[in-house]
């Protein structure tokens, strides 16, 4: 298991995201995200918003995905 914070996780916050594996933490990630939006988080929502016009630039997921997946290995397991 791994933990992250949301700006770790190129998000506005300091919330603490769990993960096994990365596909899991970007689940997680995914998740705290639309929490927070649904509560009115103008700050997620504003980071969610960017992130959805990025979503149609393939270039930009890929260096996005890559970037992540980087992170996420260089992360620290959990003691």
């Amino acid at each position: 298991m791994k933990t992250m914070t949301c700006k770790q996780l190129h998000g506005p916050c300091n919330a603490l995201i769990h993960g096994e594996t990365a596909e899991n933490m970007m689940e997680n990630s995914q998740k705290h995200g639309m929490e927070m939006a649904a509560k009115g988080d103008r700050d997620h929502i504003r980071v969610m918003e960017e992130m959805r016009q990025h979503a149609n630039d393939p270039e930009s997921v890929k260096q996005f995905m890559e970037k992540f997946q980087n992170d996420f290995a260089a992360q620290p397991e959990d003691k």
